[in-house]
């Protein structure tokens, strides 16, 4: 390889040294240089003709270095270095829509590197009030890196053999936490073999394609943060393995199908005993155009575009919910570290709308979860969901800026009392958002408002009170 590019630039100044004795010459009315040139290819018959008509131009201006830069054997010069250097490269770079890529030639072998920071300012609640008696708390108002990610991904040997990981650099953590509550985490490691549309297979741990409020990326949602409902519905990531296709693509029966096997335990946990959590999930494009897991419609779809989905999924085990960070439990149910093997049976069902079109978006989902609870015998059902729209006003409105979008979600949490499970606590969410939108979803700008309520019914009380977030989300 040394000795190719070796050549390649010995090639090179020789032909940069012809051409700039040309540059010279050819004023001079020098055509038998011109004709070797014309014969070798290094010119075309056009700039043939150039410099041949150019032949009056006086040898003092030609020697200016303004003419030199100008004249069209500089510019043959500097396309001919360009063209030589990249034919000798065999790894093209450049940005694509997934960061920094590198990629061969052949198109076998392709990395993608990406830096992603979401900078929040929240106030009075950094997180979702879930108690009356967190109304009564004292006021938060804080800065935070909420992600802070590093992705790396693409594919090897084959274009259809693909794989991505993703890092959490340096969760926030509160004052009294330790440092180890800081520290980077791998959140995500995935191989997808995907040599045919119908079918796939994909291993690692990833977000479960349950629901797409929590499969789309946090850099692509619509509002700071997803709906109260994410915390007590989500499956979040898991280790595992899924069959995936698409199926009858671009008719009216157009379909993804998900179904997967995974150990339950959330993010980076072996699984404790021989139960397994199962999963599906079925969506149906039924406007025959797929769509992606994206909120808002920045891309301004010419064509509308749908999806119907139901996903489920059944586990038993000492988890009653996940997050990014692991195995948890829901208020008023027993922590994973005191659960007993498999105490807790949980199956849940979803069904999900989303649509497109120009510039209009608009997504719903509805959760039900049940949990048998084997140490006491009972059973709690949860419900809860959201709906939520975003429109373009440019659209209909010339004098509201383009990169502006306007959004509004409604969210409802309907779950056990922490307190006294026999009694049920209602919790809602009413926001209204807007979006400003630098680089599309690679660089924006979010504020959003939410009233937030919480009826105990335990305490015959309801406790209500609003919160404000400013959002940078920027991708490198």
């Amino acid at each position: 390889m040394k000795r190719i590019l070796a050549l390649t630039t010995l090639r090179l100044l020789v032909l940069a040294a012809l051409l700039a004795q040309a540059a010279t010459s050819a004023y001079a009315a020098d055509k038998e240089l011109l004709d070797i040139l014309l014969r070798n290819g290094a010119i075309t018959q056009a700039q043939y003709d150039v410099l041949i008509e150019q032949e009056s131009i006086d040898s003092a201006d030609i020697l200016d270095g303004a003419a030199v830069e100008e004249s069209v054997l500089a510019k043959i010069v500097e396309a001919e270095v360009a063209e030589q250097m990249e034919s000798s490269s065999p790894v093209i770079a450049s940005r694509s829509s997934s960061g920094f890529r590198l990629e061969t030639r052949d198109g076998n072998w392709q990395t993608n590197f990406q830096l992603r920071a979401q900078m929040r300012f929240t106030t009075p609640y950094r997180s979702d009030p879930r108690q009356v008696s967190s109304f009564e708390a004292e006021d938060q108002s804080n800065f935070e890196a909420r992600r802070l990610r590093m992705k790396v991904g693409g594919h090897g040997l084959h274009p259809w053999i693909r794989y991505y990981t993703e890092v959490d650099m340096q969760p926030s953590r509160d004052v009294d936490d330790g440092s180890a509550s800081a520290s980077a985490r791998v959140i995500d490691y995935r191989i997808d073999i995907a040599k045919w549309d119908w079918l796939g297979l994909r291993l690692g741990q990833w977000k479960i394609d349950l629901n797409r409020e929590r499969v789309d990326s946090s850099g692509r949602q619509q509002f700071v943060e997803r709906s109260i409902a994410n915390r007590v519905f989500t499956m979040d990531r898991q280790l595992g393995v899924q069959l995936r296709g698409h199926l009858f693509q671009e008719t009216a029966a157009d379909l993804r199908y998900f179904a997967g096997v995974f150990n339950g335990e959330g993010r980076g946990v072996n699984n404790t005993d021989a139960d397994l959590l199962y999963t599906a999930r079925l969506q149906w494009n039924f406007m025959g155009r797929d769509l992606a897991f994206r909120q808002t419609d920045v891309e301004f779809t010419e064509e509308p575009t749908g999806s119907l989905a139901i996903a489920g999924f059944s586990n038993t085990g000492s988890c009653t919910r996940w997050s990014s960070s692991g195995c948890g439990n829901l208020d008023g149910f027993a922590s994973p570290g005191s659960a007993g093997p498999g105490q807790f049976e949980i199956k849940q069902v979803v069904q999900e709308f989303a649509f497109k079109h120009r510039g209009f978006s608009a997504q719903q989902e509805f959760h039900r979860k049940t949990i048998n609870d084997n140490a006491d015998g009972s059973t709690h059902v949860l419900t809860g969901g959201y709906a939520q729209a975003g429109y373009f006003l440019h659209n209909v409105l010339r004098a509201v800026p383009a990169p502006l979008e306007v959004a509004m979600r409604y969210a409802y949490v309907n779950e056990p009392n922490a307190s006294n499970r026999i009694f049920e606590n209602d919790r809602r969410e009413v926001t209204v958002g807007a979006n400003w939108f630098i680089d599309g979803h690679d660089s924006k700008v979010t504020l959003d408002f939410s009233r937030l309520t919480v009826d105990d019914a335990l305490l015959t009380d309801e406790a209500l009170d609003n919160r404000l977030r400013l959002q940078w989300d920027v991708q490198f």
